[in-house]
């Protein structure tokens, strides 16, 4: 990795990087249909197709979810900063850059008082929004927080979003009715829908030491000890903990841990599709990267998931 270079502004690898977006303007949302032009995930592909054929999920999408962007909306601009280019233009830019890279509109946009590290991303597929909590503000650099608000920008470029809103109801208590059927469901492709999105944000960013800064410090929280962080010794918990039974809690959860989204983030920067952002040769096809990944990120060993149809 050590051949890995940002994407800065004034670098030459720029103008490759802007002819790959180009060419997924005209994609379809995700990432392209073709191996070697597609980012997203192949499982977290396979089960939003299989969740848009669930009757029960899709009756709640349509009706609740729409009812409560409504609410929210209303509710953050009586409660948070909205940004924009004459309000907060630093994060505005940062979040205009990635909106740039990953060929998608700037999203609204909005930063919440609240000193835990944390940012989300609600709404439909018509308006969505994404909320920054100050704490990442201002303990991340401009380009940790580029793969952040990337991250979240990849959730609403992948059709995420009403999903996510839908999940994070279920979760709250909100119709109990149907939980106990659907929340397993979406806590599975949840943590799927992370993967796809680390890579948006890693596509933003263009750099995986500063993606891999930022779960370290979100896993920290103590500005105190960012310096003294060691990677490998933290990718070492993953391998402990998967020795331990323990690890099943992991199912409950809407995010994969974060050891294994860095690795799963090192696998993609070695992808082909990465690699010739960066106007280098070579690299792992996406199809490897992601039954690689597969691997990574399963909780429930030995679980297929069906591979993507020439196509897809």
């Amino acid at each position: 990795m050590s051949d890995q270079r940002s994407l800065a502004p004034s670098d030459p690898v720029s103008a490759d990087f802007a002819s790959f977006v180009s060419r997924r303007r005209e994609a379809v949302r995700g990432g392209g249909t073709e191996e070697g032009t597609r980012y997203a995930f192949g499982a977290d592909l396979q089960m939003l197709r299989t969740m848009r054929r669930m009757k029960p999920l899709e009756m709640f999408v349509g009706t609740a979810v729409r009812a409560m962007g409504q609410f929210l909306a209303s509710q953050n601009l009586g409660t948070m900063v909205r940004v924009g280019p004459t309000q907060s233009p630093r994060i505005y830019r940062i979040a205009r850059e990635c909106a740039d890279a990953l060929g998608v509109a700037v999203p609204t946009l909005y930063v919440a008082n609240s000193p835990v590290m944390n940012a989300y991303t609600y709404g439909t597929d018509d308006d969505s929004f994404i909320v920054v909590h100050a704490k990442l503000i201002d303990d991340f650099t401009d380009e940790e927080l580029k793969f952040v608000i990337g991250h979240e920008m990849g959730h609403i470029q992948n059709r995420h979003v009403v999903y996510l809103t839908a999940m994070r109801m279920l979760t709250s208590g909100f119709a109990q009715l149907i939980r106990f059927m659907l929340e397993p469901v979406l806590l599975t492709w949840a943590r799927r829908a992370e993967i796809t999105c680390d890579r948006a944000g890693l596509l933003c960013c263009g750099d995986v030491d500063v993606a891999t800064r930022t779960f370290l410090k979100m896993a920290c929280g103590s500005t105190k000890l960012y310096d003294e962080l060691n990677v490998e010794a933290y990718l070492d918990q993953l391998e402990a903990n998967q020795e331990s039974a323990g690890r099943f809690s992991e199912l409950f959860a809407s995010h994969p841990y974060h050891p294994k989204r860095i690795r799963s983030l090192q696998l993609f920067a070695e992808s082909e599709l990465y690699r010739k952002c960066l106007g280098l040769p070579g690299g792992m096809t996406m199809e490897e990267v992601d039954r690689r990944t597969l691997e990574i990120v399963q909780v429930m060993k030995g679980k297929s998931v069906p591979q993507l149809a020439p196509g897809e």
